[in-house]
């Protein structure tokens, strides 16, 4: 049986290989240009997009981390992802414009036009630092032990578990090296629509197979058993001691996912990379409606795992995949794996391109790169990937020594960087005055106290309380010295157009729609609906029915009073371009 599953595995692989080779064969873009290697030439249609930045998200720390920490705990770590649907919503309505107007390649960009190089320079390290100590070796771990589960890698090469693990990260981590380095973003994307799809299918199909098995053949019984037999797990308000705490904290974690999918290079390069601004934001958009269905792949099989499995002696973060090896079928096993590891390389992939990036675009161009082409621009951030990708490899299996778990442990040291720079960079979008020196201060206050905290203080209160905390103090402290020394000039937000545009008409429909979701969600996973004794009855869709009215009255509103805004600022530009071309 264990042949069946590597035969489909390696086939399913072949197939993905074979799709992205032939898509890419058929590209327009210039292969020699920093546009096409870094943005995919700026072709990305809006299905490709939003595939990419879920594929991305959706990776093996959130199907591992996220289900190993509601079998230890409840559904309150569903924020991450349920709150990620409207956070893209106002990302495509505000912040996309923004950038596209402006024609950023890289986030930092920005800051240097909003403040100075430096402080650009800073980010940008900073953001390389993220990718090197972080991102990428917590997906490589994740990764490694869900595939040395499923392979049972041990057990076939005669290893130890920490020795599988070393093994399958240097595996996966070489094979994703030349899908990155070489392709470009344009290969990661393509392979990212069509491992998004085969991971979304397969994602779906170990919740299924668990209730088909909780019901002992019958889904509808293993349903009923599922939502009946431990109501308490099923909160996703959460309270002081678990993973994310609802009062105040869900607050701190919207500054995260606002940095994670706004600012986030990683990220938000797939939305750079569109063909105008109507499928970039079509695009964003569509990635937030299908966030908002995702704890049915990554949380909800922890229940399931706590439920058929139990609390084994095992370690949390093994349970995932031990409900995948429990409920499916051998031949689905090498299928699912492959949409698996598609989505490691996806991660892998994205941040490398992303780190090869930010460093040929903000540091090796300004500082070495006057006078050379393109073509050794390239050539400089692809042998920085390949330092990072070696980094990276030694650093992903000691993740397995930390205490806290996978999820928490990734996201407890991504505030060492991720809300300290969405800080800078939302003081520079919503002051004009605000100077340099306040944004580099700023960072140096956030992440210094932010370190003090973690390290030496370690305050019974989560996290997520402390970065909202320091948001607030931070942005005053710039508030305080824009005062005090501001800009000579203010700040005004220049159009370089690089690619139309037009706005998507549907964007406000689509912003209220997701943002239902949110809220259905919400409160299905609560005491109003699962969690309590009774489980959902009458009150829950009266609930939500009010909550659908509240959003259609939303839509309304606001899509008349800003399309009418919308066609009233159109009108002025045009009239004042009018008068610039005829004083000339």
């Amino acid at each position: 049986m264990q042949f069946l599953t590597i035969v489909t595995f390696i086939l399913a692989l072949a197939v993905a290989g074979i799709y992205t080779y032939k898509k890419m064969k058929k590209g327009e873009t210039a292969s020699g240009s920093e546009d096409s290697y870094f943005l995919g030439g700026r072709s990305l249609t809006w299905g490709v997009i939003g595939m990419s930045l879920l594929l991305t998200n959706m990776n093996p720390t959130q199907f591992v981390g996220m289900s190993g920490q509601v079998f230890s705990q409840n559904m309150s770590n569903m924020a991450y992802e349920v709150t990620s649907g409207f956070v893209l919503a106002i990302v495509a309505l505000l912040l996309v414009p923004r950038y596209l107007k402006q024609g950023l390649t890289t986030i930092p960009q920005f800051l240097e036009y909003r403040f100075d190089k430096q402080t650009k320079s800073i980010v940008s390290i900073l953001f390389m630092i993220l990718f090197i100590i972080n991102i990428i070796p917590t997906t490589l771990y994740a990764g490694a032990v869900a595939l040395s589960q499923i392979f049972d890698v041990q057990e076939l090469f005669g290893l130890t578990f920490a020795q599988g693990i070393w093994l399958t990260v240097w595996i996966v981590g070489i094979i994703g090296f030349f899908y990155a380095i070489l392709g470009g973003l344009r290969a990661v994307a393509i392979s990212d629509t069509f491992n998004g799809v085969a991971l979304a299918i397969g994602g779906l199909l170990v919740p299924i197979f668990a209730l088909v098995h909780m019901g002992h053949g019958n889904f509808a019984a293993g349903f009923a058993q599922f939502v009946s037999s431990t109501p308490e797990k099923f909160n996703a308000i959460g309270s002081l001691g678990d993973a994310v705490p609802f009062n105040g904290a869900i607050v701190g974690l919207l500054l995260v996912n606002f940095y994670y999918w706004g600012t986030d290079q990683s990220i938000i390069q797939r939305a750079l990379a569109a063909k105008n601004l109507e499928h970039s934001q079509k695009g964003v958009m569509l990635c937030g409606l299908l966030k908002t269905f995702t704890p049915i792949l990554v949380i909800l099989p922890g229940i399931m795992a706590f439920q058929m499995i139990g609390n084994d002696g095992s370690p949390a973060d093994t349970m995932y995949a031990k409900l995948v090896l429990a409920v499916l079928p051998k031949w689905l096993l090498g299928l699912f794996s492959a949409a698996m590891f598609g989505s490691i390389l996806s991660v892998y992939n994205g941040v490398l391109n992303s780190a090869s990036t930010l460093f040929a675009i903000n540091v090796y161009k300004p500082r070495w790169g006057k006078g050379k082409s393109d073509k050794q621009i390239i050539s400089a951030g692809k042998k920085f990937g390949i330092v990072i990708a070696i980094i990276s490899m030694i650093i992903s299996p000691m993740i397995m020594y930390a205490p806290a778990g996978l999820f928490q442990f990734t996201q407890t040291l991504s505030g060492f960087f991720n809300v300290p720079i969405f800080t800078i960079i939302f003081m520079g979008y919503v002051t004009k005055k605000v100077p340099a020196i306040a944004a580099k201060l700023g960072l140096l206050f956030f992440i210094v106290v932010y370190g003090v905290l973690q390290l030496v203080i370690q305050p019974q209160m989560s996290f997520l309380y402390q970065l909202l905390i320091l948001f607030a103090v931070t942005c005053l402290l710039m508030l305080a010295i824009g005062k005090i020394k501001p800009r000579s000039e203010e700040f005004v937000l220049e159009t370089y157009n690089m690619v139309e545009l037009k706005e998507w008409s549907h964007r406000y429909e689509a912003a209220w729609f997701i943002t239902f979701l949110v809220i259905f969600w919400y409160i299905i996973f609560s005491p109003l609906g699962l969690a309590s004794a009774q489980g959902a009855g009458m009150h829950t869709l009266m609930y939500i029915a009010v909550a659908a009215v509240i959003c259609i009255i939303g839509a309304i509103i606001t899509k008349k009073k800003f399309v009418e805004q919308s066609h009233t600022d159109d009108s002025e530009i045009d009239f004042s371009l009018k008068n610039k071309l005829q004083n000339h």
